[in-house]
């Protein structure tokens, strides 16, 4: 009988699935005894230098053997160079067997995960946390901010030696304070000999530092900042031909300091001299120069609080600060910082309180209690129950009459207190309490204590996801996020160092602090213009083909740093010396902006005294654009120096240089990312040519499936970086680690995938990572992740 087809059918896939599953049986098997040959390779081979686990020997590699290479370049990497006293040792399937045992077992990303899951640590407040935490601290009773669009300063002028409405003459809100009135005066209607101008707002800086405000004035003056009541600089009883006043200040980004200036021209019986006034800072690493308009807010906004002391550095070693070092310097500082703070309170928030509540009763001195509470329960982070409230509050008023002293003992108790230092001992707190702590944490790095967002905490309105989301989303346009954001991306970028940045005169000339200057002010710019623009774009760090300039940038990098106006016209920026910081917008030639990826600032960092440095350009590339891993080298590096082959172009001289098959190893990921950017020279200028040779920019890169792409210049690079699977989980386990100071994977195997994906299909909105960052840190559960 001849068999149906269906039967022949079910007989044909049964023997197909006998057949199927002899195979996989022979693969796991072959994968078994490849998987036992590798494991025995690495133990007779590698275990010596590396360690069992990978861990790492201290007298032969110290590192742990990681990364993020595939099997295929470790396979590679090993068959050419291990072991190194013998690299033909190891070859072929034996090579590929060993790779396969180091990824799946220690050196991959899962197997780091899998073998030791990352937590949540408990951790200190970084310096900047403790001054942010402090300025918020203080803006509980003096006021907080808003944000106000009109730049420039708010002037009221006067027909009189003093303020009188009646003689009131001119209002206007002025760009910046730099004039020259000469014996002509101030405007229509005012007598030359004598009158007197109002200035006020508030002063806001890009970066957090050190400035030197310089006031010159040749007519009485006086300078009020950080509070209407806070005299800065005193002139008002002139001193004989004195009329250059310098003072340090510590100013925090994100904050708005109010600022009132009093200028007054006296009549004089004899010779009176030309009135002129001018207001300028140094910034950090910079030059004087008049405070631009762009920091200047016509608005006048509450007293606010700057903390001067000098704080130590914060441990950056996994790329983003990390407040884990406790030290007698750290312990000192915040002792130091506390009594700085204590005084404002005592001097200034405490006066203000009482004229605020001098209606309420005051038995016991109920107020003060009243007081003290308010700013303990911020500090606090949560409601004080009733045994906090007598140890810190109760028994300190009870031990002194003086209301200030004992403003000072709370002060310094609770400011040392783990309670304030350590901001996730909060687990007893109610789930909006802890919401509110996460989201003022990482979007302004402080504490709760907007008014609008304390309620929320009363009202319990931050206990779902939907909630934190809405909060969130009414945090991330504050200047504070704003500021944080921005000292993300300088970091990200290598470029918010205050080293300085120096070139060799006679090949850059033109080349200078002052130049340096307004790159900073240039690239600050362009990343809050990018980042708070509508479309918030990511790609457009590597894409947009305009940028910031200024004058004296325009004089040294040419025709494609031109400013221009909105129609595209050249703008004459060159009327007087205030103009020469003045930031206006250009726009060119595709290959003279790609971004902030070739500005001169990050291209003149990443580069030598005298030429290009396609390593330190390359590390950069990998490291931070694709967030790869690189081992440390075997030895100090040193350059070759160039007069030693001056017929060679750079490129010729590092491929000489790193062409030793050891070198290769790392130099073939890094020389081929830092070639595509040898159009720029050492100081940012796009060439074509170098040593009359035409410059070859090619480049390549292998991602972390062990597929390469080439590219012919830079432009190819930045349009790559804008499409990199690497590039974009890069750039969110950068920004997700920068702003919670945690590591990703504590918050889940996964997160970095679903965030990364959910920021590709957002159109690659920066703003929205920034929210959906916060809310992930917000409602992750923290209980069980804590390591103390």
């Amino acid at each position: 009988m001849i068999p149906s087809p269906t039967i022949c059918r079910f007989a044909l896939a049964a023997l197909l699935g006998v057949v199927a599953c002899s195979a996989r049986a022979s693969a796991a098997e072959s994968n078994d005894a490849a998987a036992a040959r590798g494991a025995q390779i690495y133990a007779e081979q590698c275990a010596s230098c590396h360690g069992a686990e990978g861990q790492g020997v201290p007298s032969e590699y110290p590192s742990a053997l990681t990364g993020d290479s595939s099997i295929g370049q470790l396979t590679e990497i090993i068959s050419e160079t291990m072991p190194e006293d013998d690299p033909e040792t190891c070859q072929g399937k034996d090579a590929e067997a060993v790779a396969n045992y180091i990824f799946e077992t220690f050196y991959s990303e899962a197997a780091r995960l899998r073998n030791r899951p990352p937590k949540i640590g408990l951790a200190r407040l970084t310096g900047d946390q403790l001054r942010q935490s402090l300025a918020d601290l203080y803006a509980r009773i003096s006021g907080g901010s808003w944000n106000h669009d009109e730049r420039g300063i708010r002037g009221t002028y006067f027909d009189t030696p003093n303020w009188k409405n009646e003689a009131k003459k001119i209002e206007r809100t002025d760009a910046v304070l730099d004039f020259d009135f000469a014996h002509e005066g101030p405007g229509e209607g005012i007598d030359p000999a004598e009158y007197y101008i109002h200035w006020a707002g508030s002063l806001m800086a890009d970066r957090s530092g050190e400035y030197e405000i310089v006031l010159r004035s040749t007519c009485s003056c006086k300078l009020y900042l950080g509070s209407s009541d806070r005299m800065f600089i005193d002139n008002h009883v002139q001193s004989a031909g004195r009329t250059e006043f310098r003072k340090r200040i510590h100013l925090t980004a994100g904050r708005g300091y109010p600022i009132k200036f009093e200028f007054t021209q006296r009549k004089r019986k004899t010779d009176q001299p030309p009135a002129s006034v001018s207001l300028s800072w140094v910034p950090p690493g910079g030059v004087e120069t008049v405070i631009p308009q762009r920091h200047l807010i016509s608005a006048s906004y509450p007293a606010a609080f700057s903390l001067q002391t000098k704080l130590p550095p914060d441990d950056r070693s996994y790329g983003y600060e990390r407040g884990i070092e406790i030290s007698r310097i750290w312990d000192d500082s915040t002792t130091q910082a506390a009594v700085e703070f204590s005084k404002l309170v005592a001097d200034e928030l405490w006066p203000l309180y009482e004229r605020k509540n001098k209606k309420k009763p005051n038995e016991n001195r109920a107020r003060l209690r009243s007081f003290l509470a308010e700013i303990l329960s911020t500090a606090f982070r949560g409601t004080l129950d009733d045994a906090t409230r007598k140890v810190y509050i109760d028994k300190q008023l009870d031990a002194t009459d003086d209301d200030a002293e004992a403003i000072r003992r709370v002060m310094l108790l609770a400011l040392k207190s783990p309670r304030f230092l350590y901001p996730l001992l909060d687990t007893n707190r109610s789930p909006s309490q802890q919401a509110a702590n996460r989201l003022a944490l990482v979007l302004f790095d402080s504490l709760p204590a907007d008014e609008w967002l304390l309620k929320k905490i009363s009202k319990k309105e931050l206990d779902s996801p939907s909630q934190i989301e809405q909060a969130a989303w009414n945090m991330v346009n504050d200047y504070r996020t704003q500021a944080k954001t921005r000292d993300f991306l300088t970091h990200w970028f290598e470029v918010a160092g205050g080293d300085e940045i120096s070139k060799d005169e006679e090949s850059f000339p033109g080349f200078n602090k002052a130049v340096v200057s307004d790159l900073r002010a240039s690239f600050d710019a362009m990343i809050d213009e990018i980042v708070w623009s509508e479309p918030s774009d990511y790609r457009q760090l590597f894409q947009a083909d305009w940028a910031f300039t200024t004058p004296r940038i325009a004089a040294l990098y040419g025709d494609a740093w031109k400013p221009k106006d909105a129609a595209g016209e050249e703008v004459d920026s060159q009327k007087n010396g205030q103009e020469q910081n003045r930031l206006t917008a250009s726009v060119s030639a595709p290959e003279s902006h790609l971004g902030l990826l070739n500005h001169p600032l990050l291209m003149s960092k990443l580069a030598y005294y005298q030429t290009t440095s396609p390593i330190h350009r390359g590390v950069f590339l990998y490291r931070h654009m694709f967030g790869r891993v690189l081992r440390p080298p075997n030895a100090a590096f040193s350059p070759l120096n160039a007069d030693l082959h001056p017929q060679l172009t750079t490129r010729q001289r590092v491929e000489l240089q790193t062409n030793e098959v050891n070198c290769q190893v790392c130099h073939d990921k890094i020389n081929s990312l830092g070639f595509a950017l040898e159009n720029f020279d050492a100081i940012g200028r796009f060439r074509e040519t170098e040593k009359e040779r035409p410059i070859d920019a090619r480049g390549s890169y292998e991602d972390r499936n062990g597929n390469k792409v080439e590219f012919k210049d830079a432009r190819d690079l930045a349009d790559y970086l804008v499409n990199s699977e690497d590039a974009h989980r890069a750039f969110v386990e950068a920004a997700f680690e920068y702003f919670v100071k945690q590591p990703i994977g504590a918050y889940g195997p996964d997160k970095l995938s679903e965030l990364t994906e959910r920021f590709r299909n957002s159109g690659f909105k920066v703003r929205d990572l920034i929210v959906w960052i916060a809310v992930t840190a917000a409602t992750e559960p923290l209980t069980n992740h804590q390591e103390t």
